[in-house]
């Protein structure tokens, strides 16, 4: 812990806690923007229904994730947040959360490796009962823990949980009452661990509810996607060619917003359905083998691996600019082309240039997430529905254990049209409702028509 850390109130690892009135102003002009989890902190002020229950995040630390952690602190709990990302962190709001609201933050923007593992150590040091994970690192952590997998976590966690006696390591695991996912490769990695029969305790698949992939995942990485690519490169998108790995509800989203931008627009699929839907969109569909050859900027979407690898590296023009907004930065083979390249060095904030013989391939924020390494990542008014869920999924765990099932499961169908009402409400938009006529005509077999 570092000397500008010692002075906080709480334990924490953050970069600089004289940062916290920067972060305070940044975290309230995000506020402003998240009404629907505003009205949810004022009902949980009221009520304390996450009162003296400990939770570990492992998020972005961002100011939208801020006003999340303000929400559960209003609800009663006791937090602890460590970064998802080792490039998303906004140390400024690190030192708010810590110094205003007595969140325990282990988070520093650009933190090693190590570090990073530290930091999820330290939220498993907080002793859990309901974890939220970004990529389920924490979530998978404690499960290498609890079947006794030593050798598969990183060595600073393995350390620390060797350390500790059987009890102590069982109490840490069987203490977690539930946990929330925030994302696709998350919740694909829970629902492998459920598959073999190892995971441990009920998940709610934050990641799969109406109210955030519809519009965080489509809506908010498409935006905050093509700013980061922009804030590190300042390239011109109108006319140039890009190549949209995924056609998922993050590709869809990023593709869109390419193609309002005036790029040409070509995706890479394996799924012949989500291939189908690119084309009826409108946009040409190929291999990557073909795209890599006419590909102007590349944009990783997929939550895979190597999804760029080296035979694609070969066929890029010169000037290529590779960049990724899936979880990890696995999707990019930087490895191989740091091997293939005759060179490498950084040209500007977040673009490093790898010469290849007579070409050049430009890489973005060293392959993690593109819209947080460069960028703000989502608009807030989007995070408002994402981290709604969140909050209420928490309660949801804390209050209504019972309706917990075995396994991933969906956020329950109230809490997200309660979510939509909610926003729909902050916007001033008023819906129809059925009449008792038309309830009964679509609940009637017998009505016809």
């Amino acid at each position: 812990m570092s000397d500008k850390t010692r002075t906080a109130r709480v334990p924490c690892d953050i970069k600089d806690i004289g940062l916290a009135d920067r972060g305070a102003l940044r975290t309230e002009w995000a506020g402003r923007n998240m009404p629907v989890l505003g009205m949810i902190g004022d009902r949980f002020e009221e009520e304390k229904p996450l009162d003296g229950v400990r939770i570990s995040a492992c998020l972005h630390v961002t100011s939208e994730t801020a006003n999340l952690m303000i929400t559960l602190v209003r609800g009663g709990a006791d937090v602890a947040l460590c970064a998802s990302n080792p490039l998303s962190t906004q140390d400024d709001v690190a030192a708010h959360l810590v110094r205003d609201h007595g969140v325990q933050v282990y988070a520093i923007k650009g933190e090693d490796d190590d570090t990073y593992y530290e930091h999820i150590r330290a939220a498993l040091a907080h002793e859990p009962q309901v974890t939220m994970d970004d990529g389920a690192d924490v979530v998978g952590a404690l499960h290498m823990i609890g079947l006794e997998r030593y050798d598969d976590l990183h060595p600073v966690v393995r350390a620390w949980a060797t350390s500790l006696g059987e009890a102590e390591r069982q109490r840490i695991v069987k203490g977690v009452k539930a946990s929330t996912e925030e994302t696709t490769t998350g919740v694909i990695r829970l629902k492998s661990m459920e598959k073999s029969g190892v995971l441990l305790f009920p998940v709610i698949a934050v990641n799969d509810s109406s109210t955030k992939h519809l519009f965080d995942n489509r809506y908010g990485t498409g935006q905050s996607t093509i700013d980061g690519v922009l804030r590190a490169t300042n390239v011109l998108l109108a006319g140039s060619t890009v190549v949209v790995a995924g056609y998922g509800w993050c590709g869809k989203g990023v593709a869109k917003r390419a193609q309002g931008q005036g790029a040409h627009v070509v995706v890479t699929e394996v799924d012949p359905l989500k291939a189908l839907e690119a084309v009826m969109d409108g946009h040409r569909v190929m291999p990557m083998a073909e795209a890599a050859k006419i590909g102007d900027v590349f944009i990783t979407v997929t939550g895979d691996i190597h999804v760029i690898r080296e035979p694609h590296f070969e066929a890029m023009k010169d000037g290529a600019i590779v960049a990724n907004s899936g979880h990890f930065n696995v999707e990019i083979d930087l490895d191989v082309l740091a091997e293939m390249a005759d060179s490498r060095r950084a040209v500007r904030e977040f673009v490093e240039e790898y010469t290849l013989g007579e070409k050049k391939i430009f890489v973005l924020g060293e392959g993690r997430l593109i819209n947080l390494a460069a960028a703000e990542g989502h608009p807030a008014s989007v995070m408002d529905m994402s981290f709604a869920n969140q909050s209420l999924a928490a309660e949801h765990i804390v209050t209504r254990p019972d309706e917990l099932t075995e396994g991933v499961q969906p956020v329950p169908e109230p809490i997200d049209r309660r979510i939509a009402a909610l926003k729909l409400r902050s916007l001033g938009v008023e819906i129809d409702e059925l009449t008792p006529e038309q309830a009964r005509y679509l609940a009637s077999w017998e009505m016809g028509t």
